[in-house]
């Protein structure tokens, strides 16, 4: 094989890991984001049920002031009850008191309905606070696993630069800049492999000539369509090409 040829092979295997490597550490602060947007939501699951909580508190609060107001004037009604003189005063007393008996059985029913009301909240609140300690602890695992991978990655990454510059020096000035030149205008990928005299990227078939040529792997030729570098993946061997 083309010695510059092999080399262009390898320097689009160093570029693509690199690459995604790139890639997949720019997608930290997006990950973080997530996390962070999913505890937010968690935390606010569990204020939500604390404020309703307050709200039922501060309701039942009101309802016993009414009850205890009531239960002055049933108490006062009574003692007045004592000192009336005729029937239709204590007619109208009695009818008093079975009013404020009637609101008072009113409020402690409503104080009853917030009591059930506050024990339903309570138990939401506890699962609440259950899911966000469970996602929170899922959270810190995954982001500390996340921060070692990337540790790793950035250290395969400063291999990968270190390699790539050790090799672009061996490459031919005049071959280095159409890769490079290729490499910019096409997304990263300068290289393609042509298989059955068809580029392997841009699937146009080749002239019969220019296949032939390619298959030889003796010179540095490109694709007439998209411009990439031609070679011919030798049987039994791996594509060193993403």
């Amino acid at each position: 094989m083309h010695a510059d040829l092999e080399r262009v092979i390898a320097l689009q295997h160093l570029d693509t890991a690199a690459a995604d490597a790139r890639r997949k550490l720019a997608e930290g602060p997006e990950r973080d984001k997530t996390f962070d947007t999913r505890l937010a939501d968690a935390k606010q699951r569990v204020a939500d049920a604390k404020a309703r909580l307050a709200v039922n508190s501060d309701a039942r609060r009101a309802i016993e002031k009414e009850v205890a107001v009531h239960q002055g004037r049933l108490s006062k009604y009574r003692d007045q009850a004592m000192a009336v003189k005729t029937n239709q005063e204590y007619r109208a007393i009695q009818h008093e008191m079975a009013h404020a008996q009637g609101e008072i059985k009113k409020h402690e029913d409503a104080i009853l309905e917030r009591m059930m009301e506050a024990d339903e909240v309570t138990a939401a609140i506890k699962a609440a606070e259950a899911d966000l300690a469970a996602l929170q602890k899922a959270i810190d695992a995954e982001r500390s696993k996340m921060k070692a991978e990337d540790a790793e990655r950035q250290k395969a990454l400063d291999k990968l630069v270190a390699d790539r510059a050790g090799l672009i020096a061996q490459i031919d000035k005049q071959v280095l800049a159409i890769y490079e030149r290729i490499a910019a205008n096409r997304h990263g990928v300068a290289v393609a492999d042509a298989h059955a005299g068809i580029c392997s990227v841009c699937h146009v078939r080749l002239r019969p000539q220019v296949a032939n040529i390619v298959r030889r792997n003796e010179s540095i030729v490109q694709c007439d369509s998209c411009q990439r570098i031609l070679y011919a993946q030798l049987p039994g061997a791996a594509s060193h090409v993403s």
